[in-house]
Order: C-alpha cells, then sequence, then structure tokens
C-alpha cells in the first residue's frame, strides 16, 4: 500500500470536500486520499516535503453580496414596465370571469397538465421574465391572493378591479396630477364604498344557499344543490369537506357527530369480520391523555365494566404491549368488550382534542395536570356514547346530545379564540410597509406569519365544527385525473362562497353590484378635501365598471350597450344575466354574490393600487447567466483504410484487411483545481519512485 501526506503536499488540502480520508489499517496515522475523480491515486509515504507552499487566498471563495438594480421612473419607463405585468395579468386571469368564461391550460412538470377555471390557480402560475414586469405580477397577485385567504373566492374580480385602478390612475399621474393625493382620493372613496356595500347587503336564506354555491362553480346548479343540501345536514357553522371520489359522479357522505383519523391499535378489537370494524352500542369512554404501561392501573375500570356488562373503548396517548394484551385477552374470551384507540392529534393539540371528546361525551381527562391518576379513578371519569363505530384508520362518535350546553359553552369559548387570531391578524396586516414588494424577507416574513396564522385559525374551526355539529364529505368524481382537478377547484371555491355569504349576506351578482356602487361616488366626493382627492374618487368610479364590462365582453355582447341599459333602470335587483343574455331581476333568477368577497375585493384592489401609484423606483436582483464552458473538439480520427474485396467462391486464398492504425495517445492537462492535485501528487509519486 502506497500513502501521501497530503498536508505536507497540498497545504489547502482541508478546502476540498470532495476528497474522502480514510485509514489505511488499524496500526497506521496516515491518511489516504481517495479522488472522486475516475482514477484512484496512491502514494509512499516520506518525510519531508521538497514543494514549496504556496500562500492559498480564502477571500475568493467567500461569496459576495448579491448585486441590485436601481430603476427610476424619471421618463415614465419604470412604471410601464410594472403596469405591463399587471396587464398580462388581468388579461390571463379575465378570461374566467363570467358564467361564460373559458379555461385556461397550466403546464405541469409532472403528469398531464392542469385546466382550470379558478383565478387564484392561475396566479400562482404566473411567472415572467423581465423583472420589472415580474415585480408588477408579484405585487397584483397580492389582491386576488389576500381576497382569496379572506372570503375564499373573487380574486379573479380583486385583480380586475386593481388592474382598473392603476390604468385609470397612471394616466391622471402621468398628466402631472400629485400620486399621493390620489392614492388618498382612493383609500377613502374605498372605505365609503364599503359602508355604502353594508347597506345593499341582505342575509341569505336557506333556499338561496344553492344559488349561492351554483354561480360560483360556474352555473353548476348540481354542486349547488349538493352542497346546499350538506349545509341543512350539518348546520351553517358545520364543517364540509371536499375529497376525491372513487367513482365518476359527485356524491355526498353526511358524517354525525364526532369524527377522527385514528383507528384500533390491534384487529382483535374487530367486532364484525366482515366489514372489520368495531361498533358498540351505549359504551363508555375512558379518556387518559398519558402512556399507560402498567396493565394493574387499569384493573379497578375494567373489573367495573366486567362487573356492569358495559362495552368501553380506551382513548389514550399510548398503551404498552403488555397493557393492551390484558384488554386483548379478556376481550378474546367474552369476559370483556372494549378497545383501545389512541389520542388524536399531537402535543399541545392532543390535550385540546381529549377535552373536546370529554365535553362532548360527559367524561373527565385523567391527566397529571387534573390531579388523577388511573389506578384511583372509577366509573364517574367515563364519558357516555350512544354508538361508537371504530375502523382501521377513523373513529366515529355519536352522542344522545344530554351535553348541548356544555358542547355550546366550550364552541363559544373557541369562537372568542378565533376572533383574537383575526385581530392579531389584522393588527399585522397594518403593519405592512408600503413598497415592500420590492425587499423579498419581508414578503417572506409576513407570508410566513399569514401561513402560521391561517393553519391555527383552520384547526380552530375544525374544533367548533366537530362539536357543534356533523361533517359532510363532498367527493369529487370524474373521468379523467384533469377533469377531476377542475371540478374539485370549482367546488371549493363554491364551498367557500356559502360560507361567505353565511358570514355577511349577499348583493346582486354579475358585476351589477358594483355598477350601482359607482353611482354613489358623486356623493362620496363632496366629503373629500380637495380637487385631487375627487379625481381619485373619479378613478375608483370608473375601475368600478370594469369587472361588468369583462363579463359582457367574455359572453360577446358589446359592453358599454350593457353598462348603459343597466345603469338606465333604478332598480337596484335589476340588471345583465350573461348566463342566458337577458335582462332580469337578478336576485329572482338566483345571480347573487356574497357582500364579503365584494368588500374583501374593494379593500384589497384599493390597497394595491395606492402602493402602485405611489412607487417612483424598483430595486430588483439582477440576474446572472451560469456559462456553461465549452468542450474541446475530439481531434479527427485518420481515414479507415479502403476494405479489400471478398474473394471469389474459386479462390482458396483468404484475404485479410489491414490492421487499423492505433489513436494516438493524448496528453491529459489540467483544467481545474481539483485536478492540478490530482496531477501534483502523481508527479511526486513518480519523482519518489
Amino acid at each position: 500500500m502506497v500513502t501521501v501526506n497530503c498536508e505536507e503536499i497540498f497545504p489547502q488540502f482541508h478546502l476540498f470536500p470532495s476528497l474522502t480520508l480514510q485509514p489505511i489499517n488499524t496500526f497506521s496515522t496516515k491518511k489516504v486520499v481517495t479522488f472522486a475523480g475516475p482514477t484512484m491515486v496512491s502514494a509512499l509515504p516520506f518525510s519531508r516535503s521538497t514543494l514549496p507552499r504556496r500562500s492559498f487566498s480564502t477571500t475568493a471563495l467567500n461569496p459576495r453580496a448579491m448585486a441590485k438594480e436601481l430603476y427610476f421612473n424619471h421618463d415614465g419607463s419604470a412604471i410601464k414596465k410594472l403596469q405591463a405585468g399587471v396587464d398580462m395579468v388581468a388579461e390571463l386571469v379575465g378570461v374566467t370571469l363570467g358564467p361564460k368564461g373559458r379555461n385556461v391550460v397550466l403546464q405541469s412538470k409532472y403528469g398531464p397538465p392542469k385546466i382550470v377555471n379558478d383565478g387564484e390557480t392561475v396566479l400562482r402560475e404566473i411567472e415572467l421574465e423581465d423583472p420589472l414586469e415580474n415585480v408588477g405580477v408579484k405585487l397584483v397577485r397580492q389582491a386576488g391572493a389576500k381576497t382569496n385567504d379572506l372570503a375564499g373566492d373573487g380574486s379573479t374580480t380583486s385583480v380586475i378591479l386593481a388592474h382598473g385602478l392603476i390604468a385609470e390612475g397612471v394616466k391622471v399621474i402621468a398628466a402631472g396630477m400629485n400620486p399621493i393625493q390620489i392614492s388618498r382620493g382612493i383609500e377613502k372613496t374605498a372605505k365609503a364604498l364599503v359602508s355604502e356595500l353594508k347597506l345593499m347587503s341582505r342575509e341569505v336564506e336557506d333556499h338561496e344557499l344553492a344559488y349561492v354555491a351554483a354561480v360560483s362553480a360556474g352555473n353548476d346548479y348540481t354542486v349547488g344543490s349538493m352542497i346546499s343540501d350538506a349545509i341543512q345536514q350539518v348546520g351553517r357553522r358545520g364543517l364540509i369537506t371536499i375529497e376525491k371520489g372513487k367513482c365518476v359522479e359527485n356524491s355526498l357522505q353526511i358524517v354525525e357527530g364526532m369524527r377522527f383519523d385514528r383507528g384500533y391499535l390491534s384487529p382483535y378489537f374487530v367486532t364484525d369480520r366482515q366489514k372489520m370494524i368495531v361498533e358498540f352500542h351505549d359504551c363508555k369512554l375512558l379518556l387518559v391523555d398519558k402512556k399507560i404501561t402498567n396493565p394493574k392501573e387499569m384493573f379497578k375500570i375494567l373489573d367495573n365494566a366486567v362487573k356492569e356488562k358495559y362495552p368501553i373503548v380506551i382513548v389514550a396517548e399510548s398503551i404498552e404491549q403488555e397493557a393492551l394484551a390484558l384488554v386483548i385477552r379478556n376481550k378474546l374470551r367474552g369476559v370483556l368488550k372494549a378497545a383501545a384507540i389512541k389520542a388524536p392529534a399531537f402535543g399541545e393539540r392532543k390535550g385540546h382534542y381529549l377535552d373536546d371528546l370529554a365535553i362532548l361525551t360527559g367524561g373527565t381527562v385523567i391527566s397529571d395536570d387534573n390531579g388523577l391518576t388511573l389506578e384511583k379513578a372509577g366509573k364517574e371519569v367515563l364519558g357516555t356514547a350512544t354508538k361508537v363505530v371504530i375502523t382501521k384508520d377513523s373513529t366515529l362518535i355519536v352522542t344522545d346530545g344530554s351535553t348541548k350546553p356544555a358542547v355550546e359553552k366550550r364552541v363559544s369559548q373557541i369562537q372568542r379564540l378565533v376572533e383574537w387570531e383575526n385581530l392579531a391578524k389584522g393588527m399585522l396586516d397594518k403593519n405592512f410597509v408600503q413598497g415592500n414588494f420590492t425587499c423579498n424577507s419581508k414578503i417572506f416574513c409576513l407570508d410566513e406569519r399569514n401561513t402560521e396564522e391561517n393553519f391555527q385559525k383552520k384547526i380552530l374551526n375544525e374544533r367548533i365544527a366537530r362539536l357543534s355539529g356533523g361533517i359532510a364529505i363532498l367527493q369529487v368524481g370524474a373521468q379523467t385525473q384533469v377533469e377531476l382537478k377542475d371540478k374539485q377547484l370549482r367546488m371549493e371555491d363554491a364551498v367557500n362562497a356559502t360560507k361567505a355569504a353565511i358570514e355577511e349576506g349577499v348583493v346582486v351578482g354579475g358585476g351589477c353590484s358594483l355598477l350601482r356602487l359607482s353611482l354613489k361616488v358623486d356623493g362620496i366626493k363632496e366629503l373629500l378635501d380637495n380637487a385631487e382627492q375627487k379625481i381619485g374618487a373619479e378613478i375608483f368610479k370608473r375601475a368600478l365598471t370594469y369587472p361588468a364590462r369583462l363579463i359582457a365582453k367574455n359572453a360577446g355582447v358589446i359592453d358599454s350597450i350593457v353598462i348603459e341599459k343597466v345603469l338606465s333602470n333604478d332598480d337596484i335587483r335589476y340588471g345583465y344575466n350573461a348566463a342566458t343574455d337577458c335582462y332580469e331581476d337578478l336576485m329572482a333568477a338566483g345571480i347573487m354574490d356574497p357582500s364579503k368577497v365584494v368588500r374583501c375585493c374593494l379593500e384589497h384592489a384599493a390597497s394595491v393600487a395606492k402602493s402602485f401609484l405611489t412607487s417612483d423606483a424598483v430595486v430588483v436582483d439582477i440576474k446572472e447567466f451560469d456559462f456553461i464552458p465549452r468542450r474541446k473538439p475530439m481531434p479527427s480520427m485518420s481515414p479507415m483504410p479502403p476494405i479489400s474485396p471478398l474473394p471469389s467462391p474459386g479462390n482458396s486464398v483468404i484475404s485479410r484487411r489491414k490492421a487499423m492504425p492505433r489513436m494516438p495517445l493524448i496528453p491529459l492537462m489540467p483544467t481545474s483545481v481539483f485536478d492540478q492535485l490530482r496531477f501534483s501528487l502523481v508527479d511526486r509519486v513518480i519523482q519518489l519512485y
């Protein structure tokens, strides 16, 4: 074996992680160098070094700060680039607006492409090559994303409204108006219009929920009726989830009581061998917020269950094999009717779930915090359920409703937690600095905080739904994966729009509510401070017609005629039905929008337009190109000698081909620091040998 003292030959050996060091044997302290390249080199040990030590500067390895490029709006070029990005986004998502809107095909890196009609999904896929235009895309995307987060629908309308405000605002600013006063006029007008919208809104009735869901799902009244049935069965505060179905038709499944994703710990607990489920009636629940390790701890509880002959379900953080074997052995002997499951969720959420189960069933959680031990616990800590169904991966608990007052009190406590989360999120949004779309770190921190708060809010809403009502599961069916994705997105929008309508009521749909609000702008102008703020209000008035114009354009009619005819009628319920191409009472026809969606569109579009119009410089990263080194062309080969003709059948002499000339050996030249190290070692080995 030949070794090399790498530190003497190459002082900077420690800077190359691609070289692996390993001992030769247990008795040697030398190191062997193994190259990651195609060759492996080993050398004889030597005591002294003849190679000079070279100074190696480490500053060249330190990455420098990424350079930025500055764009100033001296000649209006920067704003034009930003506006070009906004125009592209509005034109793309505007294709999907209205009952006769088209779909957008999105390329997928893996699998088939996605064909969607959802504006929020389209917004997430837009990425432009020009850095300035891409900044405009990211800015206007905030309006759609924020509206979708709060209301669950209306991202397309929000983007179109923001585009209208930006397009009209850029015109007046180019004429020499003060952008600060223009933005203040837009802000004050938005607040006044939200107040007017609340006056126009009314509470939605139960039979109108199907219309709201159908309009949001692209006039699919089958989906609207299914969502309406689900809400009637689980209640307005019930939870509706959407899953991928196993058949081609949509289906609705209602889960009464509380359901969570935890199954039995052993198949020996199964009572129905054909369905492989555990089903108990009039049973007791033992709730334990710790691990059960000693089987003697459960003797008192299980002995009481055997004497009084009632089935018992054990819900614990974990059960050791020795303790679980005791329950299984007595169940197989027919002495005890029992089953064991693991507590839902983890950590702090696990304790909350067990507390909710205790309130729902009228039991008490055995935990160290409550000062209770499993050995001394009696029948009084057990909860009661009229029916329990346990599968291998889920548990359903149905109660008799005797604990309804305690459940309502618990629901009110959780609702206050949700309101606190909304208040904290609103305070965070107020700290959003104008123009921070040029700073990626602020956007990342804001998005990260919003994601965490949305997750907490979702968990709290699930707890409310589990306690207050049942859970409706909408199973989406389709022939292909592409159709399934489109139907799933439409159904999600429909469910979110229905929930928004329940929260804040409904207004006239089809963009007509925004047209009616434009008539209120003239009265709002009188409350503004100066002429430039009034111009900002006039900009808002023009932008409010953009969604209705686009709906009419997608329907194939002249937009100016539609707007003129709608505004000529004083009835606020009167409007244009693009689905049937007629003018009628839209409320009676079932064309209505949730007030919450329209309100979020007004607020977020005004916020984005205000930030856009007051911007006068842009800072973007300089795009760095990775240069790929070209390989040297291969040396030309000498021409192949001609092949002699085959001998004739009568000729006994066998003709042979001439030997092919061998390729000349090309010496390998070092092309990198790694190669320099390798060749230095090879030369040194040759010298020492």
